[in-house]
């Protein structure tokens, strides 16, 4: 187990686990829901598989969503790359902002959580569990798409010095 913490990096931290446990500490203070596990080594891996979902729907929705409504504009890729080798803090900024739009991220699904809970939780009885599974399925085919094309993005950037 102290290997594996040892492994954790700050954004790992940040963006997953941290906002894995506040969401199921607020899930179960704010609905009737609960997701909170009495084996702490369980909670801890639900609560990064958790956090793992709010920054995927962050990234994919969230994001997105921002660049939009042109409420954050984005330098392209290539330059945030280049910048970056240059410019170390640049990286440490990036992992900040991603930290904050985690924790929209994290605001608005627990918003949509209580409102599915007050108003269509009924409609949806016996299909829950189809819709959260598909909703994953679809999510991670989308963050395995984005996260590919960044490591292409980065290879043509490696291949055009």
């Amino acid at each position: 187990m102290d290997k594996l913490l040892e492994k954790l990096t700050s954004y790992n931290l940040f963006n997953y686990l941290l906002p894995g446990i506040i969401f199921s500490v607020l899930l179960e203070k704010i609905t009737n829901y609960s997701i909170i596990h009495k084996d702490i080594i369980v909670e801890a891996f639900l609560a990064y598989f958790i956090g793992l979902i709010i920054s995927r729907i962050s990234s994919l929705v969230i994001e997105p969503l921002l660049k939009i409504i042109k409420f954050v504009k984005f330098a392209e890729y290539k330059d945030f790359v280049a910048a970056s080798a240059n410019d170390k803090k640049i990286e440490l900024l990036a992992e900040s902002s991603s930290t904050y739009r985690v924790f929209i991220s994290l605001f608005f699904i627990l918003t949509m959580t209580v409102l599915y809970e007050k108003f269509l939780q009924d409609v949806f009885t016996g299909f829950t569990s189809y819709i959260v599974t598909i909703g994953l399925l679809t999510l991670f085919l989308f963050s395995y798409r984005k996260q590919t094309n960044y490591i292409n993005q980065r290879i043509e950037i490696f291949k055009n010095k």
